[in-house]
């Protein structure tokens, strides 16, 4: 599983011109599911997200998490993370879980960020969504659960 994270003032995800998910200060989770994953990949990540110390403390060190600042979460999923841009022009996507799968684990992830007490909103899956973020600082991080990087 992968994602890329993005520390944000506020972000927002509309789908047919209606506002589905929005947030104000957290982060940005654009999540990718591949076909190798399990419930434990999305379980490691959720916890990852909401410890990851990304935010800055009294003295301007990225000390605090999600949850130290009381911010928001919005879940993306993003299959497109799972492209394969190494040969030719037009990426290649053998690695990204087919639908049910990622589906079922977008759900695990959803569920297991909740379960640490963040607040999440989310995108819908497999819908064409126009994702606004407000990057702040800017802070992009990218994770792997199998830490490929």
């Amino acid at each position: 599983m992968r994602a890329v994270i993005q520390r944000v003032t506020r972000a927002a995800v509309t789908v047919d011109n209606a506002v589905v998910g929005a947030i104000g200060p957290g982060l940005v989770v654009l999540l990718g599911v591949g076909r190798e994953d399990t419930e434990d990949d999305a379980a490691y990540l959720a916890v990852k997200v909401a410890h990851l110390r990304i935010f800055e403390d009294g003295r301007e060190k990225m000390n605090r998490s999600v949850m130290d600042v009381g911010g928001e979460v919005l879940v993306v999923s993003q299959f497109t993370l799972y492209g394969d841009c190494r040969q030719g022009r037009r990426p290649g996507f053998e690695r990204a879980a087919r639908p049910d799968l990622a589906r079922e684990l977008y759900g695990v992830f959803v569920q297991k960020l909740e379960e640490q007490g963040v607040s999440v909103a989310t995108g819908v899956f497999q819908a064409h969504m126009v994702v606004e973020i407000v990057n702040d600082g800017p802070v992009t991080l990218l994770l792997d659960s199998k830490k490929e990087f």
